[in-house]
């Protein structure tokens, strides 16, 4: 696992939350999150991008063993990869946007650069 923070959950419940947001990430391009989560999302979006690069088997049924989403594999090999093909690495921004109303848990917003 990329980083070491628990956020108040078991790991298998982790797990699954990281792996969905990253699948809504790279579906969406955007998505808004507390900047906790944020930063443990960013790496592991980074690496299902760099898989895209490689574009082989191996590498493709690496990202589908950790994505949600086999649509938003086909566009992570199709698209993403082809748009971030000359960039090495630093493929997403995380920008904070200041305290949720309800708990005040600092807010961010986690985008793919363009």
């Amino acid at each position: 696992m990329p980083g070491t923070r628990k956020l108040g959950k078991p790991t298998d419940q982790r797990m699954a939350m990281l792996r969905q947001q990253v699948t809504d990430l790279l579906k969406n391009g955007r998505m808004e999150t507390t900047v906790t989560r944020a930063k443990e999302i960013r790496p592991i979006a980074e690496s299902m991008i760099t898989l895209g690069k490689r574009n082989t088997l191996a590498a493709r049924r690496q990202a589908l063993s950790f994505m949600t989403d086999e649509d938003t594999v086909t566009k992570v090999f199709s698209e993403i990869a082809k748009k971030y093909a000359e960039r090495n690495g630093g493929y997403c921004r995380i920008v904070r946007i200041g305290p949720r109303r309800g708990d005040a848990a600092e807010m961010a917003v986690i985008e793919l650069v363009d």
